[in-house]
C-alpha cells in the first residue's frame, strides 16, 4: 500500500551566509567580459585606429615599410594600392593595407 504514498524529501539546509551560486556565476561572467575587453579588445582597436590613420596619411614621397619587410618611396597611391620604388628604376606595386609603418624622411639613404 505504500505506492499510494508518495515519499516526502527534506530539503537541503542553506549555508551559513553563503552567496547564490546564481549570482557568483553572474559575477565570474562580467568579470570575464571585463578581462576580456580591457586585455584583447581594446588594444586591437586602438591598433586598428592607428593603422586606418597612417594608410589615410599615406601621401606622394613618403617613405614606408611593407608587412613584408621592403623599404619604398611613394610614388603613385589610389584608394587600393600605393606603388613604391624600391630601387632606381623599380616599382613595385602592393595593396594599402600591408604598409606597416612610415619611416622618417632621408632613411632609405641612409641604410644604402
Amino acid at each position: 500500500m505504500s505506492f499510494f504514498i508518495s515519499p516526502a524529501y527534506a530539503e537541503a539546509a542553506a549555508g551559513p551566509g553563503g552567496m547564490d551560486p546564481s549570482m557568483f556565476n553572474l559575477i565570474f561572467l562580467v568579470g570575464f567580459g571585463v578581462i576580456f575587453y580591457m586585455f584583447m579588445w581594446r588594444p586591437q582597436s586602438k591598433r586598428a585606429k592607428a593603422h586606418k590613420e597612417l594608410l589615410g596619411g599615406l601621401s606622394k614621397g613618403d617613405e614606408v615599410l611593407t608587412a613584408g619587410g621592403i623599404l619604398g618611396k611613394v610614388v603613385r597611391l589610389n584608394d587600393d594600392y600605393v606603388v613604391l620604388e624600391v630601387s632606381e628604376n623599380t616599382e613595385l606595386t602592393f595593396q594599402k593595407a600591408h604598409v606597416s609603418a612610415a619611416l622618417p624622411k632621408g632613411t632609405i639613404k641612409d641604410i644604402k
